[in-house]
């Protein structure tokens, strides 16, 4: 829950005001706690009661002092309190309190750290796989133009290297982090930060030039990439082989019914032993087979022999990709 000290503040003061009252009957007058809370409150509250019986003179001062300032202290918690909810501070918490509900609902999530171009152009790839993924960008801007775009995005701003950031956003729950910071420095940094909360964690991390490639990884990157690289490979793959291209790019295009999956064999049976055990009667193409020893198979037989720990590259519909990951990823 995320307090904020414009609500917090008076009614910490509140609070105190009520604690010296009852402390303060009960010492002078020697009031039960009942009756020190009763006077208390209608003080506070000027609303004129009798006391519960007649106050001495040192009583009758403390209930000056104290007349006059919970009166002080409630005008400046109203005043306060009027004042967050027309700048709209309490539309604010709500939306924290609701966010931080949210993302600790997620696990086996992705955490974008950067919400730029490239971040945005990933988080649309996540959501046409039905993964779930956070965002941290320091940068509001990106929120704005990404909720315009793609609706309502379960973000955090803040900065991707600070712990406590990363622990709202769930890595210790997360199976993946996409960093895409501008300047490698930081990427270098989140990467450091990253691995010490979370040593399983699969980390892909931007670069902008070759000699941030050896340092991300020495962090503990799992991957490095460098986009301007890939653009030009992609623009040149286009002039040498457009259509390898093109196939490539209708297979990862929102209008196309079918996407390549990977289907890790880690829950295995005895009675699976051929790859046609493993697809049985989805409508599934292999292309690819990778054994435990790291070797692979391009365009494998049904009848191919399968073994635990070797994961197989499919073609077909997501449902059907989704059944085979449900039943032998987990």
């Amino acid at each position: 829950m995320i307090w904020s000290s414009k609500l917090f503040a008076p009614l910490v003061i509140i609070c105190i005001v009520v604690i010296v009252g009852v402390a303060g009957f009960m010492l002078i007058e020697d009031y039960n706690l009942l009756d020190a809370v009763y006077m208390t409150v209608i003080t506070i509250a000027t609303i004129g009661y009798e006391e519960t019986r007649p106050l001495s003179n040192t009583g009758k001062i403390f209930n000056i002092f104290l007349i006059l300032s919970s009166f002080a202290t409630f005008a400046y918690a109203i005043t306060r309190l009027s004042q967050y909810i027309l700048d709209g501070g309490l539309r604010h918490y709500l939306k924290n309190r609701r966010l931080m509900n949210e993302l600790d609902k997620l696990n086996d999530h992705v955490i974008i750290c950067g919400f730029g171009r490239n971040g945005q152009q990933a988080a649309k790839t996540f959501r046409q796989h039905h993964l779930q993924y956070s965002i941290i960008d320091n940068n509001p801007e990106h929120f704005i133009e990404a909720e315009k775009k793609f609706g309502p995005q379960l973000g955090i701003e803040g900065n991707a290297y600070d712990d406590d950031i990363l622990k709202l956003a769930g890595i210790e729950r997360a199976r993946a982090m996409l960093i895409t910071l501008p300047v490698d420095a930081d990427n270098v940094y989140v990467v450091l930060t990253a691995r010490s909360l979370n040593d399983k964690l699969l980390i892909v991390s931007r670069a902008n030039d070759n000699t941030a490639i050896s340092k991300l990884k020495k962090a503990g990157a799992d991957h490095v990439i460098i986009p301007d690289k890939i653009g030009g490979t992609h623009m040149a793959g286009l002039i040498t082989r457009p259509d390898i291209i093109e196939f490539i790019e209708y297979l990862s295009s929102e209008n196309n019914n079918n996407n390549l999956g990977s289907i890790d064999l880690k829950n295995i049976d005895a009675n699976t032993k051929t790859i046609e055990h493993v697809i049985k009667d989805l409508a599934l193409n292999v292309i690819g087979v990778r054994f435990p020893d790291g070797k692979y198979q391009t365009n494998p037989s049904l009848q191919t022999g399968i073994t635990a720990r070797a994961k197989i590259f499919v073609l077909g519909k997501q449902d059907a990709i989704d059944r085979l990951q449900q039943e032998f990823s987990k």
